[in-house]
Order: structure tokens, then C-alpha cells, then sequence
């Protein structure tokens, strides 16, 4: 016979209205009851009856995740984040890919709908805001990752990414570079920020991007992503005044960027320095390491989840939260054109012979 909530509080002396505050993670409950019920459960094997649970609480204990490509490792990065504090709190998350389809994406919002999850986290492939009012008209809270739409006031978690934008813009030129180019993503919320800051870097220096030295992967984003970077590169090396350093949307374009300059016979970096953004796992590994911008897609996952968990016990509506994640600059080969301002270390001095000359060694 299945173990029941009632047997439990049974066992413990414990009403079954403070177990079930310890399946809700309720405040109320103190930190010693709370570990006496949990580990009671776990000598029983106890399996909660989420059914039952979801008619007395009004919630089915599990939060939805959209994203565009479960491939990509930034995304596979957040999700695997997400999974690991929701699970603390006893939620399922279920994972749905878009594969960068804005219709899929709809079909597979619909799905999560119709099972009730108690909150919605989408990094979007839409090209517009409607469909989330179709989401708000239904109560269920949702949080955007990583992309957003300036005409919807929404939680978002994501990169500053005009602070990518200006990061890797500044670092090319700190590196002595003078005809910095960019190679954009397609019109979503992170291109544009990312643009931004390239340009604002630029004119801080009191620089400006030359003619046909802004150049877009087009409209489908991660998908052309080194294919895309490869075709770029090109069409910026055939320009007039070829760039001796690029800004690239993303690492996956980055490698096609570094590919096309390595087939053109010229160095990396000493011709044309390059700068990704993402600092995927296999940036250090490459025949020329890549520079990046790490956008900290673990902490991005990390804040996404708490305030989803957050919206899901809240039963009032809240004001949207925007959590902006600060990126950092890692600096590897690809772009590194002058030594660090280190100073090197003196060589050993040798130790004088009796006679007044160096001992060799």
C-alpha cells in the first residue's frame, strides 16, 4: 500500500497539515521538524500524489522551459541550471526546443499551457510581443531569457548585452586595433544590444565603424552560426579597408570567422584579431584559442529558476523584474596582439668563480 501523508504524521506526532507545509517548503516550519518529516519520507520511500496535491494547492508543481536550440551550449548551460535549483524545491521542469521556429515555438507555449505549468521560462524565436499576451491572458507568470522586447513589460533574466558589445569592442582595441569590424546576429534584442555597444566602444575612442565593416549573419541566428561567420569574413576581407580586428555575434560565428581568415593565408591575430561572445567549452581548445565574452549562462539559469520559484508561490501579481547578468572578458589567443604588461621575470643570476668569471652550468 502506498504511504500516505496521514501515516507520516502518524509516525512523527505531527499534524498532516505540517507535513504538508514541509512538501510546500513553507516558512512556517523550522529547520528541525522540516529534516525529521524529510528523512521519515525517505525511509518510507514516500512519492507524493501530485495530483491530489495540485487540487488542494492549485499548483502542478512543475515550470516550463523554451528555448531555441537544446544543442547549443549556452542554452544546454541554463537549462541544466534551471533543472538543478527547481528540483531542490520539488518541481519538474519540463524542456521544449523551438529549433529557432517562431511557430513551433507558439505550438510548444500551447503545449506547456494546456498542462498547467505553473510558470513559463522562453528564450524566444518571435519577431514580435503578441503571442505573450495570449500567455497573460491565461495568469500563468513567465520569465523571457536572454531575449527580450522593448514594447513588453516582462520578467527578464539575461546578459547587459551592450556591455558585451562594449567589452569586446574595447578589449580590439586596447589591442592596438584601428579598423574594428562586426559581424551582427539577426534583428532579436541581443544583436542590437550587442551593436550598440560596439558602437559606443568606438566612438568612446573617438572611432567610427568604416563603410561595409557592419555586416549580419542574417535572419536565422545560432543555426547559420559558423557557416554564417564564414560568409561574413569574407565579404569583409574583400573590402577596401579590411578590418584588422572582429567583433563577432557569438562564438559559433567566431569559428567560421577564424576559419575564413586562416584560409585566406592571414594570421590570427597578428592580421585580424577576433573577439566571440559565450565562451562556449571549447573555446580554449581550438587551433587558435578564442577570445570571448563569457555571458555566465550558469548564473543566468541560477536567477531564472529562484524567481520563477518565486512567481510560483506567489499567488498575487507582481511587478516584472528585469535581472541584467554582468559579462566578463576572457582573453586568449585570437586576439591578444600585445604581451601583457607584466614584467618578466629577471633570469637567475650565476654564482662568480674564485678567479672572478661565471661558473657555467
Amino acid at each position: 500500500m502506498a504511504v500516505r501523508l496521514k501515516d507520516i504524521a502518524h509516525d512523527l506526532g505531527l499534524s498532516v497539515v505540517t507535513i504538508s507545509k514541509v512538501l510546500r517548503d513553507h516558512p512556517d516550519i523550522g529547520e528541525q521538524t522540516r529534516k525529521r518529516v524529510l528523512k521519515r519520507m525517505k525511509e518510507l520511500n514516500y512519492q507524493p500524489n501530485f495530483a491530489a496535491r495540485s487540487l488542494i494547492t492549485g499548483q502542478t508543481w512543475t515550470i516550463g522551459l523554451v528555448v531555441p536550440d537544446l544543442l547549443h551550449p549556452f542554452f544546454a548551460q541554463i537549462a541544466k541550471a534551471i533543472s538543478m535549483e527547481v528540483r531542490k524545491k520539488g518541481y519538474s521542469l519540463f524542456i521544449s526546443s523551438s529549433d529557432e521556429d517562431p511557430a513551433l515555438e507558439q505550438e510548444e507555449i500551447a503545449q506547456l499551457l494546456a498542462r498547467r505549468v505553473d510558470v513559463l521560462l522562453i528564450a524566444s524565436a518571435q519577431w514580435a510581443a503578441e503571442s505573450f499576451r495570449r500567455i497573460e491572458e491565461q495568469k500563468i507568470p513567465y520569465i523571457l531569457l536572454d531575449r527580450q522586447f522593448s514594447e513588453l513589460e516582462s520578467n527578464f533574466v539575461g546578459v547587459d548585452d551592450r556591455a558585451v558589445g562594449v567589452l569586446a569592442t574595447s578589449h580590439l582595441i586596447e589591442q592596438g586595433c584601428r579598423r574594428i569590424a562586426h559581424i551582427r546576429g539577426p534583428e532579436i534584442s541581443t544583436a542590437i544590444g550587442r551593436l550598440t555597444g560596439y558602437r559606443q566602444a568606438l566612438a568612446a575612442a573617438q572611432m567610427t565603424s568604416l563603410p561595409g565593416h557592419v555586416v549580419s549573419i542574417g535572419t536565422s541566428g545560432d543555426h547559420r552560426g559558423e557557416r554564417g561567420g564564414y560568409e561574413a569574413t569574407l565579404k569583409l576581407l574583400a573590402n577596401k579597408s579590411c578590418p584588422d580586428g572582429i567583433f563577432c555575434f557569438n562564438d559559433p560565428v567566431a569559428l567560421g570567422t577564424m576559419r575564413a581568415i586562416l584560409d585566406a593565408g592571414l594570421r590570427i591575430p597578428e592580421d585580424v584579431a577576433v573577439v566571440g561572445c559565450g565562451n562556449l567549452s571549447y573555446s580554449d581548445f581550438l587551433r587558435v584559442p578564442l577570445s570571448s565574452v563569457d555571458q555566465d549562462s550558469m548564473t543566468i539559469g541560477k536567477v531564472a529558476a529562484s524567481l520563477a520559484l518565486r512567481l510560483a508561490h506567489n499567488k498575487t501579481p507582481r511587478r516584472p523584474k528585469s535581472d541584467l547578468i554582468p559579462p566578463r572578458m576572457i582573453v586568449r589567443a585570437s586576439s591578444l596582439r600585445r604581451p601583457a604588461t607584466v614584467p618578466a621575470e629577471a633570469p637567475p643570476q650565476l654564482p662568480p668563480s674564485r678567479d672572478g668569471r661565471t661558473v657555467r652550468r
